[in-house]
């Protein structure tokens, strides 16, 4: 059987009816997977990136492959190198202990914010080039829109020559967000809430996360923050990560509209509902707006996060 074959008989056992869009992808990764060449999926939420990308993992006839999500992956390479810090080739050491022999190296959720992330990423792929290894991504963005902050841009194209140069880029951008379709299974993040008003627990706690003290409101069968603790601190993606590993249910209160927030505490809060996502842990968010007035405002990633919000606003 031939790829696109495979292709299409994995996505026909998954239950799904392709869109014209996604055929038209699933036409070029069945001849990028021909190719042995690397695959950058791009397109607005909700268009199948992922659920195509997977397959094409999936059924790709490689036998030692990785499949990592972006935040997570980061989060142990930042480990892994600062374990090392002052040995000389710790990057490449570190990636050796994360991807092994890997000859496929899948990503989700491919963005870039940070600068010192981008500066990472393109020794990543200077790594990965020089091992031959083939690349998988999925993003919001457009090679050419990565690191999209003006002040920072500059810094990663470098970067972004390099994903030009070990992936061909396939755009998914048919008209439907499939994350609103009714009849499909619900995750734990789906069964979450935005509510108008919750009693958080009577005693806060302190906890120790990554080094530092991060403050909760409480913790009984859920954990629960203030918004101005979580988002408009300096607290980070690895932070979010090692708190959504200790507790899958999370409640946020005093959610503000974030066009009243500065960019920083937006992007944070994008971070954390991109990773309460990958997590599948419950939120419950209180606020006094409603979703629409919740996500307005300038962070880069708001698009995608109103789209995953809505998911749990309109759940009941």
């Amino acid at each position: 059987m031939d790829l696109r074959a495979s292709l299409l008989t994995r996505v026909s056992s998954s239950g799904y009816d392709l869109d014209a869009g996604q055929l038209r992808a699933i036409d070029r990764l069945a001849e990028l997977g021909e190719r042995r060449r690397g695959v950058y999926l791009h397109g607005p939420v909700g268009r199948g990136k992922s659920f195509l990308a997977d397959v094409f993992f999936d059924v790709l006839p490689v036998r030692r492959k990785r499949r990592v999500h972006f935040h997570s992956f980061f989060h142990e390479l930042h480990a892994r190198i600062s374990s090392r810090l002052h040995e000389r080739g710790a990057v490449k050491k570190a990636v050796d202990e994360l991807i092994g022999r890997c000859d496929v190296l899948a990503f989700d959720e491919f963005h870039l914010h940070d600068v010192g992330d981008a500066m990472l990423m393109t020794r990543l792929l200077e790594t990965l080039k020089a091992r031959g290894v083939m690349i998988v991504a999925t993003s919001n963005y457009p090679p050419d829109g990565l690191l999209p902050n003006p002040l920072h841009h500059d810094h990663f194209l470098p970067g972004i020559a390099l994903v030009k140069e070990l992936m061909d880029t396939v755009e998914l951008n048919g008209p439907n967000d499939y994350r609103h379709l009714r009849g499909r299974p619900r995750s734990r993040f789906e069964t979450g809430a935005i509510v108008t008003h919750a009693e958080p627990p009577a005693a806060p706690v302190t906890l120790s996360v990554n080094g530092r003290d991060l403050t909760a409101l409480g913790i009984d069968d859920r954990i629960w923050f203030d918004f101005g603790d979580l988002c408009e601190k300096p607290t980070s993606t690895p932070d979010y990560l090692v708190l959504a590993e200790r507790h899958d249910d999370w409640v946020i209160t005093a959610v503000p509209r974030l066009e009243t927030c500065d960019r920083e505490a937006q992007q944070r809060f994008a971070n954390v509902v991109d990773v309460l996502v990958d997590r599948d842990v419950r939120l419950t968010l209180v606020s006094e707006h409603p979703l629409r007035e919740i996500v307005g405002g300038q962070a880069l990633d708001l698009a995608r996060t109103a789209s995953r919000l809505e998911l749990i606003n309109s759940s009941g």
